[in-house]
């Protein structure tokens, strides 16, 4: 009879995975799985429903503990001894292969499940040695998968009160090397996303999220988990942020929720939820763990948020957004690792429509986005020639090289001014207040909002104003040079400082070259004659 060699116990424990908070996720979803039944049996009440993690860095241990159905005494070495031979069905329950119980193996020396079934006073406890199983699959000796568990699992049981029903996973002496799960900051940040948690009450489109999952006769699973006693939510908000940790500042803001369901015909097979913003840059990873689209399935991630991101036409594009793919086809199979759904026609079918989405949809979205902005821009830009030729006119030219210059930037800024009014009135100027808007004109709504906030169409009509009146000031030759201020030099010495002058205006930024304008102007006004 053929035998079952010692690698196959090294590819689902420590070869499995390449983050070891993984483990967190394959126990609460195990979890999840038990209280779903907990619940349809009426073991537990939904609200009473919890998976509790503690976390000790000290005495470096962590458990992860449910309320669900815990396990029969009769079932328990079965059930829990037996390696990818699970109950669980495809489709239905959130795990199903029977390995990720093992995965806490990889990461510390002692893994330990306690459970107790209700109505039974008996606790049940199975201890691996962990350290043992690490050390026989790094020998030369070719052990085979039986003789490893004989070797490191031992049982027994205890007395436990009838009433009590719960499992048990205790990882005892973490390793050095995977000092990260002791993090409890991190993996409250890690379990946020990655588990079948509540949004934040802050996260003021949940409602919206709600209703539209009730509308398709989905639920979302939710469960209540905590990390020493803080319970977990997905920490979505609605302000994105720049900057640094100790220096950061909001850039822009998620004002709506969208909405793109996906079907085979009249079968959906999965919804997806986008936020809304102005779209002004690429979300900064570091300030914005929620960036990017989340693809899940029961409500536990699959992978991490960067999952679909080779689907958009752009590398940058899913950096765009914040939301979340919901998968509702059965046929949709994550993979061992959970990263990804094996290659299936479901899969084929939900990445060809993703893609087009992403394509036609998405990428059209933050590109009109960033055009509406750059037309505000011109505006902006051609106020600010205007302003800048206005004062020059006040104070004097430095010559008439520099105010030929000036007057052909006004005339470009102009140029490219009456282009963007022409474009902002086809699309933003057409906007009403109410009715219902596409998600492109809901952007650009928003980016009109945020630039007429700031009066820039009233500064405009100024700024033309104000150029009329320039063009007249020259016709009339009221033209004002720098050295009409140096009356005290005489003529020539006046067209050698004009000169200069000239020179740095051409060669020196323009803050430096006023500073130096000035200097000269106090300089020769009050101490030469």
């Amino acid at each position: 009879m053929a035998k079952i060699g010692k690698n196959i116990l090294e590819n689902l424990t420590t070869g499995m995975y390449s983050d070891s908070k993984v483990a967190y996720r394959e126990y609460v979803q195990n979890a999840c799985d038990q209280i779903d039944k907990a619940i349809d049996s009426g073991i537990v009440a939904p609200e009473l429903a919890e998976v509790a993690i503690f976390i000790d860095q000290k005495k470096r241990y962590i458990s992860i503990e449910d309320n669900a159905t815990g396990v029969r005494e009769k079932d328990f070495v079965a059930q829990l001894g037996d390696i990818a031979n699970s109950d669980k069905k495809i489709g239905v329950d959130k795990g199903f292969r029977g390995i990720g119980r093992l995965c806490g193996l990889a990461y510390c020396r002692t893994l330990v499940f306690t459970t107790s079934y209700a109505g039974e006073a008996v606790a049940s406890q199975m201890s691996f040695d962990a350290k043992l199983m690490r050390e026989m699959l790094i020998s030369d000796k070719k052990y085979t998968v039986d003789e490893i568990l004989d070797a490191i699992v031992t049982t027994k049981t205890d007395k436990e009160e009838k009433d009590k029903h719960y499992f048990k996973v205790e990882l005892i002496d973490i390793n050095h090397e995977n000092t990260d799960l002791l993090d409890t900051a991190g993996v409250r940040d890690y379990l946020s996303f990655v588990a079948p948690v509540p949004y934040t009450n802050k996260f003021h489109y949940r409602h919206d999220i709600y209703g539209h999952a009730k509308s398709l006769g989905f639920t979302i699973d939710e469960y209540k988990v905590t990390v020493n006693g803080a319970q977990l939510f997905k920490e979505y908000k609605t302000r994105l942020y720049e900057g640094t940790d100790n220096a950061r500042k909001i850039y822009d803001d998620v004002f709506g929720v969208e909405f793109k369901d996906f079907y085979d015909g009249k079968t959906l097979i999965a919804w997806a939820w986008y936020g809304l913003c102005r779209f002004e840059k690429a979300i900064p990873k570091a300030l914005n763990p929620m960036y990017g689209f989340r693809l899940r399935q029961g409500n536990i991630q699959i992978g991490d948020n960067t999952a679909v991101a080779s689907l958009f036409k752009e590398d940058r594009g899913n950096s765009y957004f914040i939301g979340e793919i919901f998968t509702v086809d059965k046929n949709l199979i994550p993979n061992s690792q959970r990263n990804y759904f094996n290659e299936t026609p479901a899969r084929i079918k939900l990445e060809e429509q993703l893609r087009v989405f992403f394509y036609d949809e998405l990428h059209r979205l933050y590109h009109v986005a960033n055009e509406t902005k750059n037309h505000y821009r011109k505006l902006e830009a051609y106020n600010d020639a205007v302003a800048k030729l206005q004062e020059k006119h006040a104070k004097g030219f430095v010559d008439k090289k520099e105010q030929s210059r000036m007057e052909a930037t006004v005339e470009d800024a102009r140029k490219k001014k009456d282009a963007a009014k022409k474009k902002l009135e086809k699309t933003v100027g057409t906007l009403s207040a109410s009715g219902s808007l596409t998600p492109e004109q809901r952007v650009q709504k928003e980016i009109q909002y945020k630039f007429e906030k700031k009066n820039i169409s009233s500064d405009t009509q100024k700024a033309e104003k104000k150029e009329t009146e320039i063009v007249e000031q020259k016709e009339e030759k009221k033209s004002k040079y720098f050295t009409d201020n140096l009356s005290k030099l005489d003529k020539s010495k006046r067209k050698l400082v004009g000169q200069i002058m000239g020179i740095v205006s051409q060669i020196a930024p323009e803050n430096i070259a006023e500073e130096i304008q000035a200097a000269i102007e106090k300089e020769f006004r009050h101490n030469h004659s």
